[in-house]
């Protein structure tokens, strides 16, 4: 017998609402994990594939007990079986228990966090393993404080959950085309939890995962329910997921991950066939703007500001004069901050300058310019380019004066002698000039300050450009009092950077104190000439010296010079391609180390949480087999006691009489006790089955006989019932008359004995109160005497068992 949906080992319940009721119950009485497992056997069971109403409330059973007990890895398990069964039947009842799963998930976190005092969250990785034994005993017989320890160990395994749970659901949801809103606002959320508790580290793992996903849409395009990148309602959900998390690394002043976003961004708009909107790329271009001034990429900065400045002026019409002004003045500063060389300057080999051409085509995408063939990619963004651009859009009409001063200076005039003197005043202005802008700009505020360092390096290397041309040697102190914000270290520092990118060419004679500008030194082309030149003038004099030469081997040596001349350039070529080779080979050695050391950690992580959850998923069995004994122990007696009942009841209230030592078999009573009931039953019926054969056509007969007659008899009978009730009508009103007359009549007459019958009363009961008193007396008096007597006979008894005590002590 199965009584109330119990899933026994063999089977399982016929009815999911029997389970749910089932894990009500067993959550009544404190067994939270059998609950569990009832729901998840239910919930993964093959037999119950087809998508009811009773399900989606399972789940939310199912999805309150995860939480409570935190049980990350049955939610998952338990929602992949839930999306396959709704999946292609009523998606919606999915996307309600995910966000319901989410929002009991923060709830719990959130509450945990209000009853803590301490309102950070401490941990270092929400992923690690739990703590080992040492780490324990450390804990313990630390100096923290029991309400701070108390507080952690509250706080964060809620905060483990909820980040677990952000993870599941875009796990589940990340082939999903018809929860792709739900999978971006997952993807918010898991953003809005990284940013308010500042977790970086799960802020570069989910960001990993995110990139994961959309590299596996593309890799697998034949997938079932995979969501289409070539629609434009997907690429507007994946690229505003993708400025968000932009967004949040630049908050997170994680640089390298926002770069690394911008770079997702970039793909994700070469796949769209429209521009996003332009609130998004203005959101683009200001986090730009933000990585490049943090990186010290002047020139990408410059062309960041200059791309934001033209979006702000062409579509946001709620903008100020002063936003206007203030941005303008931000974007003609950081193009007057970017240095009047290049890094490809400094390419001392053609793989380096081929690694920076690529390099400056890949930050053209980014920044919005499509490739021109009719120029290299190191000249299409140039310092010079932009100053251009800017004067011929008319930016200098709307700046303030200081600055225009600052790009008179830096860009006009040709005055080595007081160019920093002149400038230092202005710069120091800047701070000054900074002010926040209205809402309705892109940025917060105009910093214009953040530019004067950058300023302050350009205008050291256009006076030394400058003095270069006027002066040949020059002391370092009067070279220092030219420039009062910088002292001779920063000057060294910034003529070897410029000597380096091959923009200055000077001498710094530490032992004179003087710098001499125009020598190139013996790594000079001059020098190189120079050396050309002297080998062919030997050549020369040494033919004068000796004109004759023997033709054989003057042939030979023209031979020579000519298979020197095709070798060389093979050699040159071969030895780059060996050295390009042994570089690859390098990297490849470097990183299949760092793969394998990753992988390694990896492994040993991975399988310390598999022997964790081999420990866990053991204990659980367990516990759960004691309690599943004990239940099945109950219901076999509640059973066996039924089946007793059942044959006690078949058998006319006789007990079941067993022989000494005879056991109970439920299945031998159950079967004694069906057996009896169904031959009944076949009696029973045989003998219905008989007498209606017998009765059938007589009773037929005689029913269509009799239809008539009963018809006949019944409008005589219906007719003589109304004279009758006539009649018993007529009597029945004279004979209440007449009781009526003689009730009234005897009520007359007995009023004259009212005051005897009075009389009467009062001495019957003045007699029978003295009866009364009487027996009380004589009652009262025979208490009295018994009593006395009980008296008389303690005291003797007390007297006898003294004497006899006194005797036995004798």
């Amino acid at each position: 017998m199965n009584r109330g949906g119990f899933r026994g080992p063999p089977g399982g319940f016929a009815k999911p609402e029997n389970a749910l009721k089932r894990a009500e119950e067993l959550e009544a009485v404190g067994q939270q994990h059998a609950a569990l497992q009832a729901l998840h056997d239910v919930i993964t069971s093959k037999r119950h594939r087809t998508w009811a109403k009773i399900l989606e409330t399972i789940m939310f059973k199912y999805v309150d007990l995860c939480v409570e007990l935190k049980k990350g890895r049955y939610a998952k398990d338990g929602l992949i079986h839930y999306r396959n069964v709704c999946q292609q039947v009523n998606v919606a009842s999915l996307e309600e228990v995910i966000k319901y799963f989410i929002k009991t998930s923060t709830d719990r976190a959130e509450a945990a966090m209000a009853s803590a005092e301490s309102h950070e969250l401490n941990s270092k990785d929400l992923e690690a393993v739990a703590a080992t034994p040492e780490q324990l005993m450390l804990g313990f017989v630390s100096s923290e404080k029991g309400k701070d320890r108390t507080d952690r160990e509250l706080v964060t395994p809620w905060f483990k959950f909820l980040w677990e749970t952000y993870r599941t659901v875009l796990d589940i949801l990340r082939n999903n085309s018809r929860l792709e809103s739900l999978y971006a606002m997952t993807a918010g959320k898991a953003f809005h939890f990284c940013l308010a508790y500042k977790r970086t580290t799960e802020f570069r793992r989910l960001c990993d995962t995110l990139r994961n996903h959309l590299a596996n849409l593309n890799k697998y395009r034949d997938q079932r329910d995979r969501p289409d990148l070539s629609l434009p309602e997907t690429q507007q959900l994946y690229l505003e997921t993708r400025f968000e998390q932009l967004k949040t690394a630049c908050d997170l002043e994680l640089w390298q991950e926002a770069f690394r976003s911008v770079e997702d961004i970039q793909g994700l708009m070469n796949l769209s066939k429209k521009t996003p909107k332009p609130q998004l790329m203005a959101v683009y271009y200001a986090r730009l703007t933000r990585i490049f001034a943090v990186s010290n990429s002047h020139l990408y900065n410059g062309y960041a500001w200059y791309k934001l400045f033209n979006l702000a002026r062409g579509f946001n019409k709620n903008l100020t004069p002063g936003d206007v002004s203030g941005m303008a003045s931000c974007v003609l500063l950081a193009a007057l901050a970017i240095p009047p060389y290049t890094r490809a300057a400094a390419a001392a080999t053609d793989a380096q300058a081929e690694v920076e051409r690529d390099r400056a085509a890949r930050m053209a995408a980014i920044l919005g310019f499509p490739p021109d063939p009719k120029r290299a990619h190191g000249e299409q963004l140039t310092r010079t380019g932009l100053l251009t651009e800017l004067q011929a859009k008319g930016v200098l009409n709307i700046i303030p004066q200081e600055v225009k001063d600052i790009f008179a200076l830096l860009e006009s005039d040709f005055n080595p002698l007081e160019l920093c003197a002149r400038l230092a005043p202005l710069l120091e202005k800047l701070p000054g000039l900074t002010a926040a802008l209205s809402p309705a700009a892109p940025v917060e505020a105009a910093d214009m300050g953040a530019y004067a360092p950058a300023l302050k390096r350009c205008a050291i290397i256009k006076t030394l450009h400058q003095l270069s041309q006027v002066y040949t040697v020059m002391k370092m102190d009067a070279l220092a009092k030219l420039i009062p914000f910088a002292s001779i270290a920063e000057l060294e520092s910034i003529m070897l950077d410029a000597i380096r990118h091959r923009y200055l060419a000077l001498r710094i004679d530490h032992r004179a104190g003087t710098v001499r500008f125009g020598a190139a030194g013996l790594e000079s082309d001059r020098m190189r000439d120079h050396i050309a030149n002297m080998a062919r003038r030997l050549q020369q004099a040494q033919k004068l010296i000796s004109p004759a030469v023997d033709p054989a081997v003057e042939q030979r040596r023209v031979k020579l010079v000519e298979l020197a001349a095709e070798s060389a350039e093979r050699d040159n070529k071969r030895a780059l391609a060996r050295k390009e080779v042994i570089e690859e080979r390098k990297e490849k050695a470097e990183r299949a180390a760092l793969a394998a050391e990753q992988e390694e950690a990896d492994r040993r992580l991975l399988q310390q949480r598999i022997n964790d959850s081999v420990e866990e998923r053991r204990r659980e069995d367990e516990m759960r087999k004691r309690e599943m004994e004990r239940i099945q122990r109950e219901l076999e007696q509640r059973e066996m006691e039924e089946a007793m009942a059942l044959v006690k009841a078949h058998k006319g209230g006789k007990a079941v009489k067993l022989k000494e030592g005879e056991k109970l078999d439920k299945e031998a009573l159950m079967r004694e006790a069906i057996t009896g009931q169904m031959k009944e039953r076949r009696e029973l019926e045989r003998k219905v089955q008989a007498q209606a054969r017998k009765a059938d056509h007589l009773e037929r007969a005689r029913r269509e006989e009799e239809a008539p007659y009963l018809l006949t008899a019944y409008q005589q009978r219906l007719e003589a019932d109304k004279v009758r009730h006539a009649k018993d009508m007529e009597a029945r009103a004279r004979e209440h008359r007449a009781a009526w007359e003689v009730a009234v009549a005897e009520k007359t007459r007995l009023a004259r004995m009212r005051g005897d019958e009075a009389h009467f009363r009062s001495a019957i009961i003045a007699r029978r109160t003295e009866e009364f008193e009487a027996l009380r007396a004589a009652r009262e008096e025979r208490i009295a005497e018994k009593r006395e007597m009980l008296k008389q006979e303690r005291e003797f008894n007390r007297k006898k068992e003294y004497a006899r005590r006194i005797r036995n002590e004798l």
